[in-house]
This record gives C-alpha cells, structure tokens and sequence, in this order.
C-alpha cells in the first residue's frame, strides 16, 4: 500500500499558479487567436454572473486537477511503496504531468476537432496550455513536498 501524503500549501500554490498562467496564455499570449476561432469577440465583456460562475468553475477544476497530480505525482516514487529511494523531483513531476495530459487531454482534444469540427489551430494552442500547465502544476507539488 502506498504511503501518499498531501502538502496543502504545495496544492494551493500550484492552483494559484495555474489560474495566473491561464489568464496569460487565454489573455495576452493567445486570447485573441483563440477567440477568434472560437467566435468570441475580444471587446464584449460577460455579466458579473457569468464571470463568477466561470471563475468558481475553473477554481474547481483547478482543485481537481491540482489534488489528483498530488496523487499521480507521488505514485511514481518508491519511496512512497517503500522499495527503494527516489530520483530528481524534476522527473516524477514530468512524468506525472505527462501522462496525465497524453492520457487524458489529448484524447478529448481529439474529440473536439473530429466531432466539433475544430480547427487543428485550436487544438495546438488548448494541448499545448494543457501540457505546460500540468507540467507547471506537477513541478510545483513535487519541489514542494
């Protein structure tokens, strides 16, 4: 049985982290292409409601996210089976971040282009901010144990 333990600040920083590095990728880095695709326009701003609502859902799914790759990140060690000792953090953050994204990311972002009909422009800019968020996630809940 594995021995996982649960560092809450590491979590609740690499929420933050996240929600601060999605505002840059879906804002100056590539709000407007993104938009554009997704026939959004960048001068119309959303209800008060709307935002709230948005903003509870994405802390949410931050949180999720965030408390399984707590989970994901650390299954990966020995230590934690208690066989051996461990590598670099670096690689059990990677490999966490990885195949989470690969395994569960990727294939629903397939599923947008070939049953939304979405532009393949779309699904390098939503899985590359996937793989580098998780990447971003992971490594923070592995330095910070």
């Amino acid at each position: 049985m594995p021995h996982i333990q649960l560092n809450w600040l590491a979590i609740f920083l690499s929420m933050v982290a996240a929600f601060v590095f999605g505002f840059f990728w879906y804002g100056p880095l590539f709000g407007k292409p993104w938009a554009k695709i997704m026939g959004l326009k960048m001068d119309c701003k959303p209800e008060g409601k709307v935002m709230a609502r948005a903003f509870g859902l994405q802390i949410v799914g931050l949180f999720l996210t965030t408390f399984v790759l707590a989970h994901t990140c650390q299954i990966w060690r020995p230590s934690v089976w208690g066989v051996g000792q461990d590598d670099s953090n670096a690689i059990y953050g990677f490999f966490g971040g990885f195949f989470t994204w690969v395994g569960f990311y990727v294939p629903i972002q397939f599923g947008k282009i070939s049953w939304e009909n979405r532009p393949w422009k779309l699904f390098l800019i939503n899985s590359t901010y996937d793989f580098l968020n998780l990447q971003l996630i992971s490594q923070i809940l592995v330095h910070i144990r």
